[in-house]
């Protein structure tokens, strides 16, 4: 087990608070970050219409061919001004929820131990996790969502970590 840094490259959709983690590595290099960007287009599909705006910040691994994988398909990429973290906020605030809820509660021992978290904690967050933005629904829900007067509420911990996940009992 080394100290090593491990960058993680994702992306918000900022309207419904979805999150993709696109990849990990110790090793961000532009042909790197634009592979990503046509990774995610991929995974996108037919919704990457539905895109108009992806926000970045000024790191030396956007290069000119990840913003043309983007332009390509009519994303228009902005650059965050420089020394300015409120300009991304809700990339910001992602990743201190994913610090305070995960990374600092956790050994994470190499790279794959690092994705396997990340992948657990991103479909918790995506699928189970309420935000306050939408009205303490997830953002695409896979599970029926608590009625506001509901009374009784069921907690059931995520095996294998360390966060709960609050439901109505079964009907």
């Amino acid at each position: 087990m080394t100290l090593k840094r491990v960058y993680v490259f994702f992306v918000i959709e900022i309207a419904t608070r979805y999150v993709h983690i696109l990849g990990t590595t110790t090793n961000p290099d532009g042909a790197w970050t634009a592979q990503q960007a046509r990774n995610l287009l991929m995974d996108l599909g037919d919704r990457a219409d539905g895109f108009r705006f992806l926000i970045r910040d000024r790191a030396g691994q956007f290069t000119t061919s990840f913003d043309a994988a983007l332009s390509g398909a009519d994303i228009h990429v902005v650059k965050s001004p420089p020394r300015c973290p409120r300009a991304n906020a809700h990339a910001e605030r992602f990743v201190e929820t994913v610090r305070r809820e995960v990374t600092d509660r956790l050994l994470i021992t190499n790279e794959r131990h690092l994705r396997v978290v990340l992948g657990r904690y991103t479909a918790h967050y995506n699928h189970r996790r309420p935000h306050q933005a939408l009205q303490l629904a997830p953002p695409r829900p896979d599970h029926p969502i608590a009625e506001p007067d509901c009374t009784s509420i069921r907690r059931r911990p995520v095996p294998g970590s360390l966060i709960n996940e609050y439901e109505p009992p079964a009907a």
